[in-house]
C-alpha cells in the first residue's frame, strides 16, 4: 500500500512538474513578439528580398522561386517541430522531440534561425552575405555547423540538411543532376522545343514563342521557361497530373471564338483602375513572382491578425508548400496541352481585320490591324515564354487565397495598394492614381486571375481552369499539413 502511494505521490509530483513548466512557457510566450516583431516572419523578410534579388540577377523564374521559397519553409517548418508538442517533420529523420521543458520560444528562434539560414544558403547562394549579416544581428554564430541533435543550432542545421539532401534529383535539375544535362543547372533535358517557331505559325492551337525587345534596339526570343517543372516531385500532391483538367477549347470551337474576341474588347476598353490590376498582379521590377506575392499577403495576415512564432512557422509553411505544388500542377497542363496564348490566336483570329488596340510605349489605344495586336506589357517582357493553359497567376492565386482562406477559418483579408495606373508599363503616359482593395482571399485571388486575361496573357479558359486547380492543390495540401502539425482527422 505505501510503495503504490509512493508511486502516486511520484506520478503526481512529475505531472506537477510538467504543468508549473508548461505554465512557465506559457507565461513566457504570452509576452513574446508579435506579427512583424516574430522572427519567423523576419526570416520570411529575408525570403522575400532574397527572392527580388533573385529575379534581378537571373531574369523572371518564378517556377524556380517558387521551389526555394516551399524548401525554405519546410527546413524552417520541421527544425520547429522538434520543440513542439505534436508536429510531424517532412523531411527530417532520427532527431527526437526535444523535452518539454526545452520547448521554449528562445530554443525554437535559434533553431529555425539555422534552419532558414542554411537553406537560403543552398538556394539564394548569390544573398550570403544578406543571411550571415541578419544571423550576427541576432547573436547567432553563422559558422556554427554544429549537427547535434541535443542543440537547437543542431537541429536547424539537419533540418536544412535534411531537406537539401531529400530534393536533391527531384526534376528540377538544379544541379544539372539530370540525364542529358551535361552539369548545367536547369537545363532543359526533356528536349522539349515548341512545334512554331517565333517567325512560323505551324499550328495556331499550339503555343509560339514571340520576340521581346532586348533594350538596346535588338530583339530576342526567350525560349520555354522550365520545361520540365511538371517532372518535379510535389511535397503534398501524390503527382503532378493528379489534378490535371481537361482540354482548354480549340479553334474552330465558339468558345474559343468567344474568349479571343473578350481579350480584344477587355484591352481596348481598360480603365486606369484595370490597368493598375494588371501591373500590380504582373509585379515589375524586383518582383517576387507569384509565390512571393502570396508570400507577401500572408505577411499582411501576420501584422494584421498578431501572429505568434508559431503561428508564422506554420501558415508560412502551408502557404509555400501550396505555391510549390501549384506551379508543378500548373507545369503539368501547360506542358501537356502547350496551348497557344491570346499574342498568336488574336493574329489568327484577326488577321487583317481592323481593331481598336493599345499600339505599345507612347501610342495609347490605337486602330490597327489584328496581326499587330499585343499584350498590355512593357517591350521587353511582352508575354511569358511559355504555355499558356493553365494561367499560373490562377493557379498560384487560387491555391494560395484557398490556403489562407483554410488556414484562417475564414475569407475576410481587407488589404488594398495604392498605385499609380501606367507606371510598370508606360510611364510617359500615366494614369491616375488608383486604390485596389482586396476585400476577401477569394476575391484576390479573382483579380489575379482576370487581371491576366485583362493584360492579354491569358483567355478565360486559362483562368477558369486554373483557380480551379489551385484550389485542388491547396485542399490536397491541406490534408498534408494536418497531419504534420499533428492534427490529421481521427488522431
Amino acid at each position: 500500500m505505501k510503495k503504490a502511494f509512493l508511486l502516486l505521490f511520484a506520478l503526481v509530483v512529475v505531472i506537477a512538474c510538467k504543468q508549473s513548466a508548461k505554465e512557465s512557457q506559457n507565461t513566457v510566450e504570452a509576452t513574446q513578439p508579435l506579427g512583424a516583431e516574430n522572427l519567423a516572419y523576419q526570416w520570411s523578410q529575408m525570403a522575400i528580398t532574397a527572392t527580388a534579388n533573385d529575379t534581378e540577377k537571373f531574369k523572371p523564374r518564378p517556377t524556380i522561386t517558387s521551389r526555394f521559397l516551399g524548401l525554405i519553409f519546410v527546413s524552417v517548418f520541421d527544425a520547429w517541430s522538434r520543440y513542439d508538442e505534436k508536429a510531424i517533420p517532412v523531411y527530417l529523420e532520427g532527431v527526437e522531440r526535444r523535452p518539454i521543458d526545452e520547448q521554449t520560444l528562445k530554443n525554437k528562434e535559434i533553431a529555425i534561425s539555422y534552419a532558414a539560414y542554411r537553406a537560403m544558403n543552398e538556394y539564394y547562394y548569390s544573398d550570403k552575405e544578406l543571411f550571415t549579416d541578419f544571423m550576427k544581428e541576432l547573436g547567432l554564430d553563422p559558422n556554427n555547423e554544429s549537427l547535434d541533435p541535443n542543440t537547437p543550432e543542431g537541429i536547424g542545421n539537419l533540418a536544412a540538411k535534411a531537406v537539401i539532401e531529400a530534393r536533391k534529383g527531384d526534376g528540377a535539375n538544379q544541379y544539372g543532376e539530370e540525364e542529358g544535362s551535361n552539369g548545367i543547372p536547369y537545363f532543359n533535358y526533356v528536349g522539349y522545343e515548341p512545334i512554331n517557331s517565333v517567325d512560323n505559325n505551324v499550328d495556331p492551337n499550339r503555343w509560339q514563342p514571340k520576340y521581346f525587345s532586348d533594350g538596346k534596339g535588338g530583339k530576342f526570343a526567350p525560349g520555354c521557361l522550365t520545361p520540365f517543372w511538371d517532372r518535379v516531385k510535389p511535397i503534398s500532391m501524390k503527382s503532378g497530373d493528379q489534378f490535371r483538367p481537361g482540354p482548354p477549347p480549340q479553334i474552330g470551337s465558339e468558345q474559343l471564338e468567344k474568349e479571343v474576341q473578350e481579350v480584344i474588347e477587355m484591352q481596348a476598353n481598360l480603365t486606369d483602375e484595370q490597368k493598375a490590376l494588371v501591373e500590380f498582379m504582373r509585379d515589375g521590377p524586383q518582383s517576387v513572382q507569384q509565390a512571393g506575392h502570396w508570400l507577401k499577403f500572408a505577411q499582411e495576415v501576420s501584422i494584421r491578425d498578431n501572429h505568434t512564432l508559431d503561428q508564422d512557422v506554420k501558415m508560412f509553411f502551408y502557404n509555400q508548400v501550396v505555391a510549390m505544388d501549384a506551379f508543378i500542377a500548373s507545369w503539368d497542363s501547360k506542358m501537356f496541352y502547350d496551348f497557344a496564348r491570346p499574342f498568336a490566336l488574336v493574329h489568327e483570329y484577326y488577321d487583317q481585320q481592323k481593331i481598336k488596340a493599345w499600339g505599345g510605349v507612347g501610342k495609347g489605344m490605337i486602330e490597327m490591324d489584328g496581326n499587330q495586336w499585343r499584350p498590355y506589357s512593357p517591350d521587353t517582357f511582352l508575354c511569358p515564354p511559355f504555355p499558356s493553359y493553365t494561367s499560373g497567376h490562377s493557379t498560384i492565386s487560387g491555391g494560395c487565397a484557398e490556403a489562407l482562406k483554410l488556414w484562417t477559418g475564414s475569407d475576410e483579408f481587407g488589404s488594398e495598394v495604392e498605385l499609380v495606373a501606367g507606371s510598370l508599363t508606360e510611364p510617359e503616359n500615366l494614369g491616375d492614381t488608383v486604390t485596389l482593395k482586396f476585400p476577401t482571399f477569394t476575391k484576390t485571388a479573382e483579380m489575379a486571375g482576370i487581371s491576366r486575361v485583362l493584360g492579354g496573357y491569358h483567355i478565360q479558359a486559362d483562368n477558369i481552369a486554373g483557380l480551379e486547380l489551385g484550389r485542388d492543390v491547396a485542399h490536397e495540401a491541406w490534408k498534408f499539413y494536418k497531419k504534420h502539425v499533428g492534427e490529421e482527422e481521427g488522431m
